[in-house]
């Protein structure tokens, strides 16, 4: 399940993961929410929190995930991935080279470090 978090600055838009991650979360929650913001803001800065209850993404999530980022791939400003989760850490860590977007990863413990990096000039 995505949802978006609320109560964020302008031009962040707060994203939480928990549980299995579908197809039906991007078409209903992300996709809407993403293009909203870009319409109001231009680019985004995104804090991206996958919690310990998180078990994985469908496939069809996977490709909207990919689709998502890559039709908006100017609008992304920074990226923070917010996880203990170990194999979405150590997915990222071998990833973010190659990421044409400013992201970093981030322990739960770090969220504060998290906030301050995308909120930074």
């Amino acid at each position: 399940m995505l949802e978006i978090i609320a109560n964020l600055p302008d031009r962040v838009l707060g994203v939480r993961a928990s549980g299995w991650v579908g197809a039906d979360d991007y078409a209903t929650v992300l996709t809407p929410a993403v293009e909203a913001a870009i319409a109001r803001h231009g680019k985004l800065r995104v804090p991206y929190r996958i919690g310990a209850y998180f078990h994985g993404f469908t496939p069809g999530a996977t490709w909207d995930d990919m689709r998502l980022g890559w039709s908006h791939l100017h609008a992304w400003e920074r990226v923070a991935v917010v996880t203990d989760n170990a194999w979405i850490a150590g997915t990222l860590r071998l990833l973010l080279f190659a990421l044409p977007v400013p992201a970093k990863l981030f322990a739960l413990a770090e969220s504060a470090l998290a906030r301050d990096w995308l909120l930074s000039d």
